[in-house]
């Protein structure tokens, strides 16, 4: 597993965006300034920021979008082989919330908790046929 990054679930998506872009100076990758998805690099390191509307999490996963107690964060590691990590992960006690499921046109992505209640996204991204 690799840490792709880790995601802020926000609900004022472009207070954060500002935030994260002009107060600490991390260059978005697409300008995207409404959301509901942005990923903020450092100048160096290979893992990022991503700011993700609240509300779109938890549509995925079938919850309340409650901004007092929902969740606030997701860490999300890159696998090569989403399937058979998953079937690890529940042979190791693990109940997924959400996939093994397609999530975009490249991306499948699972989702389960940790003890604590933290969301923990498992990502697997294919490669173009070129």
């Amino acid at each position: 597993m690799e840490l792709a990054h880790v995601r802020l679930l926000v609900s004022d998506f472009a207070a954060c965006y500002r935030f994260y872009a002009e107060v600490l100076g991390l260059k978005p990758q697409s300008g995207a300034a409404e959301g509901p998805y942005e990923k903020f690099s450092p100048t160096t390191g290979a893992a990022g920021i991503v700011l993700q509307d609240r509300a779109t999490m938890a549509g995925l996963l079938g919850e309340v979008n409650d901004t007092v107690s929902g969740h606030r964060s997701l860490v999300v590691l890159r696998v090569d082989d989403l399937d058979a990590t998953c079937d690890r992960v529940i042979s190791r006690g693990a109940t997924l919330l959400h996939g093994p499921a397609a999530t975009a046109d490249r991306m499948r992505t699972a989702h389960l908790k940790d003890p604590e209640g933290n969301l923990v996204e498992l990502q697997e991204w294919q490669l173009l046929n070129v």
